[in-house]
Order: structure tokens, then C-alpha cells, then sequence
């Protein structure tokens, strides 16, 4: 059976612990890289991680992203939101329908 997780610092992250998913409060770059392998390599369908943690670790998160599985999704922190994970949507819409269907700019 496939899993859910949330990687991230602690204070971003608690909160999906009560809803029953597997959180992973990491902070350090070759920590977060080394739990992201082994989730992926765990068959994790999908990863939530907070922006800032996965701004650190992009190359990283790259390497997944023509794979179906895991997907891996940018989500705000406690910190705020930088607008990361908005823009990778974006993308992949674009990418899907051929154009900017959701904000209408070039």
C-alpha cells in the first residue's frame, strides 16, 4: 500500500500528524536529500515539502520529477509562503493543456 508524507521543519508540519500521515521533520539539506531517497525508494506516492525545505534540496527533488511516483508537492511553511510551489503548478498545468489557463499571463 502506498504512503503519504510531509517533510519540513517541526513547527511546519505537526499538524499532519494528527490527520494519520508520516511526517519527517528535517532542516538539514543532506538529511532532507537522504529521507526523500529512502521514502521514494519506500514506494511514498506522494511528499509534501515545505518550500524552504525544498528550496534547499531542488536538484534533488528534480531527479523525481519524470517519474510517476513519488509525486513530490511544495507546500507553505510556518514561515510563509514563497510562492514556489504556486509557480510549480502553474508549469505543470501549462505543460498539460498546451497554455496559462489558470492566471492568463504570457
Amino acid at each position: 500500500m502506498y504512503k503519504i508524507a510531509v517533510m519540513g521543519d517541526w513547527d511546519s508540519i505537526y499538524g499532519f500528524k494528527a490527520l494519520g500521515l508520516d511526517t519527517y521533520p528535517v532542516t538539514d539539506p543532506e538529511e532532507a536529500e537522504k529521507t526523500l531517497h529512502a521514502l521514494a525508494d519506500d514506494k511514498t506516492a506522494v511528499i509534501y515539502i515545505t518550500e524552504a525545505l525544498a528550496e534547499k534540496i531542488e536538484k534533488t527533488i528534480s531527479e523525481y520529477s519524470a517519474s510517476p511516483l513519488p509525486a513530490i508537492i511544495l507546500i507553505p511553511g510556518a514561515s510563509g509562503n514563497t510562492g514556489k510551489g504556486l509557480a510549480l503548478v502553474k508549469k505543470s498545468v501549462e505543460q498539460a493543456v498546451g497554455s496559462d489557463i489558470i492566471f492568463g499571463n504570457d
